[in-house]
């Protein structure tokens, strides 16, 4: 047969490894030149689904996967940033910002790939500024990209003497659902869509495969790559679920319409290619390019229709809460202040309820180690930052009014309060880190202290929900229970540490289970403190 198949695969395995790094290094610089502002930008853009496709389109471009800001949409979904019909938005707009790669990939610079690499690399080594080693990132990515193509397609050449892929590719030209399973499955393997269009576009030029089994290859690449969101919405909320079904019915819908117009749109690609002379890479990118914005183009729409469809295949409570911030209307700064006064205290006891169900899904985390309850306290822990922000915001812009001297009091209270609740976030995060690593490493914890620990933490929590009552009824008595209970729980921590010290002597707890023991602890004493503190306040207003 005359080849060396061990040389065919390991140019082509590590040239997918190298493009696959390339991908990655190129996205990881733009998102950290752009600023890390890739939610905010898909958190502020997606008012309307056609808003929601431009966002997709420049975070993709800014990241370099289609993949990649799904996954951010199905977590910005889950945790209820972001509505489904927004997020459908999105979607289809990540669909056609991957197609950029493959334009990339058409100005066939291969041969220039290692000293790009250099130049990458140079920046990289040589520079201490974050720019320039942002930029050495960039250099570093693309270069790779281009350095993997090559050793792929240099992998593939000999392909066209192997008589069963002649007899695939001939098969794929003549049935064209066979073309969209051959890439649907490769894009499975691979989790990018960029690199099996990249390695189409190889085949392609070098003529191992014709365009009527390329297109094919092309529609179920589109297809593969919605198995990543799959996988990310596994174990997440509901609304994450339909995000990532829509991005596989969106592609699904579109692929069937394409191969129905198969015959037209093949002909339409071989008069772009005569009109414009297009060489082969390119005329695979416009290809895509086409595919994409026409599939956007027709379901845009249906937006509420998509929605419903994934609402009726994937039954089920949504128990997503809107995380924004609902009560803050800044007309009511210069026109009420008291009013605006009244609105921020609103959306603070909001924040705290978040606290509060940040802490139940701790605690459930601490139970059962299901890895979901991990998910929803991170997500939780990151609205309570955005109110954060957002409250803090509208409270500074209500200082520059003029406000009553309890306004005032009640104002400054306010602006404490925020920063206890944003604290109890941080050490309910710390929490669920400390589980995480007890689970990944294997520590085992005694029943004893667990015991303690669980009941620490329900301790906490009603301190927690008392201090936040407190505030909202303004009740002194209940503040004054929660300094109470906050003694309660500083006892309960010296307590459980001598116990644990009684434990290490008699062997019954290892040094590892013990530092994460008495960490957890001390985070639950912190939580308390934060609880008081918010007590205190009440306490401070009443008098």
């Amino acid at each position: 047969m005359g080849i060396n198949i061990q040389q065919l695969l390991f140019e082509f395995i590590g040239g997918l490894g190298i493009f696959l790094l390339g991908i990655k290094f190129m996205g990881e610089g733009l998102q950290k030149s752009a600023g890390d502002k890739l939610r905010d930008i898909l958190d502020r853009f997606t008012s309307n689904p056609l808003m929601g496709v431009l966002a997709g389109i420049i975070v993709t471009v800014l990241i370099q996967s289609s993949s990649g800001t799904t996954v951010i949409t199905v977590g910005l979904v889950s945790a209820g940033f972001m509505t489904l019909r927004q997020a459908i938005g999105v979607i289809m707009g990540a669909n056609i910002g991957t197609t950029v790669t493959a334009f990339i990939i058409g100005f066939d610079v291969g041969a220039y790939a290692l000293p790009i690499i250099a130049i990458g690399a140079f920046l990289l080594f040589f520079f201490k500024n974050k720019k320039l080693h942002h930029l050495g990132q960039i250099f570093l990515g693309f270069g790779a990209l281009f350095y993997g193509l090559e050793l792929m397609s240099s992998g593939m050449k000999p392909l066209r003497t192997v008589e069963a892929f002649h007899d695939l590719t001939v098969s794929m030209s003549e049935n064209s659902v066979l073309g969209v399973l051959v890439g649907t499955l490769f894009t499975v393997l691979v989790q990018s869509s960029s690199a099996t269009i990249g390695i189409l576009q190889g085949l392609f030029a070098d003529h191992l495969i014709d365009l009527n089994g390329a297109l094919p290859v092309l529609f179920g690449d589109n297809i593969g790559t919605t198995i990543t969101a799959v996988l990310a919405s596994l174990g997440a909320s509901v609304a994450a679920k339909r995000a990532a079904a829509v991005h596989v019915l969106f592609n699904l819908i579109g692929t069937t319409i394409f191969l129905i117009l198969l015959k037209p749109f093949t002909a339409l690609i071989l008069m772009l290619q005569s009109s414009l002379g297009l060489d082969p890479k390119m005329l695979i990118a416009f290809a895509h390019g086409i595919f994409n914005t026409t599939n956007t183009i027709i379901q845009l729409p249906f937006v509420a229709g998509l929605a419903l469809i994934v609402t009726k295949l994937i039954p089920g409570k949504d128990t997503v809460v809107d995380y924004k911030a609902t009560h803050l209307d800044p007309l009511f700064i210069q026109q009420s202040p008291s009013i605006a006064l009244g609105q921020a205290k609103e959306e603070v006891l909001r924040m705290g309820e978040f606290a509060i169900k940040g802490l139940e899904e701790t605690k459930a985390y601490l139970k059962t180690k299901q890895i979901k309850h991990a998910q929803g306290a991170f997500q939780i822990e990151d609205a309570i930052n955005n109110l954060d922000r957002k409250i803090t915001d509208y409270l500074i812009e209500l200082s520059a009014t003029t406000l009553s001297e309890q306004e005032s009091a009640e104002h400054h209270m306010l602006i404490d309060t925020i920063r206890d609740i944003e604290r109890i976030g941080d050490h309910f995060e710390n929490l669920v880190e400390l589980i995480e690593y007890q689970q990944s490493n294997r520590v085992k914890i005694s029943e004893a202290a667990m015991k303690d620990l669980t009941e620490m933490l329900d301790l906490t929590m009603s301190t927690v929900e008392q201090s936040l009552s407190a505030l909202k009824e303004k009740d002194e008595e209940a503040a004054k229970r929660v300094v109470e209970k906050e003694n309660q729980i500083d006892k309960m921590e010296r307590k459980l540490r001598k116990k644990h010290i009684l434990r290490l002597n008699e062997g019954l707890c290892s040094g590892q289970a013990g530092v994460i023991f008495v960490d957890i602890t001390s985070n639950l004493e912190r939580i308390g403190d934060h609880a008081a503190n918010i007590a205190n306040a009440v306490l401070g207003e009443e008098k």
